[in-house]
Formats: structure tokens, C-alpha cells, sequence
């Protein structure tokens, strides 16, 4: 069966769009970063009781019931496949050295680790070198735009939307694996997965942040430009800026 067509990402470009069109008549945000900031709460607060009815839930009992050996390679697995596109990013962004510790990591793991179930490459000294379409955008000097919140997906900006729907398109566990229910189960577990290891995270953000939405903003944001500026460490600061 062949991968989902183009016309699937159209949707999403659409949704997008959507957003923000609706997010500009909104009233002027106190963020100069966060133009849409009342249509971004409102998304925020949808995708919040997403989480708290459904995918927090399932996340919780993943990682009380599933042995953590299971877990980990579940964690390994997909890690893997990441590092091959971020081999890819590495390689657009003009980093030899990275391109080939990426792809060295790639090959140890998945013909020594069994498919990167085990991460023999961390064990070697081989460290992981994250990158994604978003980043190779910032490198080459793409602002990254307003903040935004996209529903299920949450925080993210302009660019890193656009970098995101790249990075999906060319995901080998979406363009590789036909049958729908597998190809579709395992994104679920993905998801879960990632989600199980951030639960226990929520008592401590809950504590400290007057305002989560704008803390999780911020610390979104930082994040991504002090990402951003690692690749670019060779420009000037303020290419990347807001």
C-alpha cells in the first residue's frame, strides 16, 4: 500500500492557516512573540483536556504496567529512526562531523542493537546528534516567526511547524511501513511513550509556574533558539532572533 498522499498535508497546512487567520483578530497579546497568544490559550486549554482525559491516562498506565526493559526499547526504536533524518538535517546544515557521527550512531545501533532496540552506540562513545528541518531552516537564516500552539501537536512556531511537516513526511515509519494498522499503532506508541516520560514532570510544572502557559511557552522558545544557535554557532547571534 502506498504512503498517505500529499493531500493529507494540505489538510494540515489548512488547519494551520486557520488558526492563525482566526488568531488575528484576536486582541493585541501582552508578548510581542506570541502574537496569537488569546487563540493559542484557547488551543492550549483544548489540548491540556485532551491530555488530562485521554493520553495522560494511557501514558500512566504504560509506564506502571510495561517493564521498563520493554519501554526502553520502544524508546531506542524510534530513537533510531529520528537519528536517520537527523543524519539527514546534519548533512543539509554543512556539518561533516556531525553528518558522520549521526551515521556512524545509525549503523551501530541498528546492526549491533538489533534495529536500535539496544543503544550500543551511547555505550561506544557515539553521542546522539539531534537535528530536524526546523533547525536546518534556522541555519540558513529563516526566522523563526511567531509563536503558536497547534492543536494535539502543541507549542511551536512558524517555522517549526513548516519543519515539522517535513520532518513527517519523510518519517520511514510513516513512508516505510504499509500496513495501516501497524504503521498507525505504532505512532500511537510512540506518542504514548514520549508522553510516559515527561509524567513525572506535571506535579513539579504545576508547582512552580504562576501561569503554565506562558512558562511552557517561554521554555519552548528558549529551547528552540538555544538549539538553533548550537548549529549556528559559527554566525551571529542575532540571526536567529525574535
Amino acid at each position: 500500500m502506498s504512503s498517505p498522499p500529499a493531500h493529507r498535508y494540505g489538510r494540515i497546512a489548512t488547519l494551520f492557516l486557520t488558526v492563525v487567520l482566526t488568531a488575528c483578530a484576536s486582541t493585541k497579546a501582552s508578548n510581542p512573540q506570541d502574537p496569537f497568544e488569546s487563540t493559542n490559550r484557547r488551543i492550549n486549554d483544548f489540548n491540556e483536556k485532551v491530555d488530562e482525559k485521554v493520553l495522560r491516562p494511557v501514558a500512566v498506565g504504560y509506564k506502571n504496567h510495561v517493564p521498563s526493559f520493554l519501554r526502553t526499547g520502544v524508546n531506542n526504536f524510534f530513537g533510531n529512526l529520528r537519528d536517520i533524518w537527523s543524519t539527514v538535517n546534519n548533512g543539509l546544515q554543512a556539518k561533516p562531523m556531525e553528518t558522520a557521527e549521526t551515521g556512524l550512531r545509525v549503523a551501530v545501533n541498528t546492526v549491533f542493537g538489533i534495529y536500535g532496540l539496544f543503544d550500543v552506540a551511547t555505550l561506544a562513545g557515539i553521542q546522539r546528534q539531534n537535528a530536524d528541518f526546523g533547525q536546518t531552516m534556522g541555519y540558513w537564516g529563516m526566522p523563526p516567526g511567531p509563536y503558536v500552539v497547534l492543536p494535539l501537536l502543541g507549542p511551536s512556531t512558524v517555522r517549526d511547524t513548516a519543519g515539522w511537516t517535513v520532518d513527517n513526511y519523510y518519517d520511514l515509519w510513516r513512508t516505510e511501513v504499509h500496513s495501516l494498522g501497524l504503521r498507525y499503532g505504532g505512532t500511537a506508541l510512540r506518542l504514548v511513550d514520549k508522553r510516559a516520560g515527561f509524567v513525572g514532570m506535571d506535579a513539579s510544572l504545576n508547582q512552580v509556574a504562576l501561569d503554565k502557559y506562558s512558562f511552557v511557552r517561554d521554555a519552548y522558545l528558549q529551547r528552540r533558539l538555544a538549539a538553533t544557535r548550537r548549529k549556528t554557532d559559527d554566525k551571529d547571534d542575532g540571526d536567529d532572533g525574535l
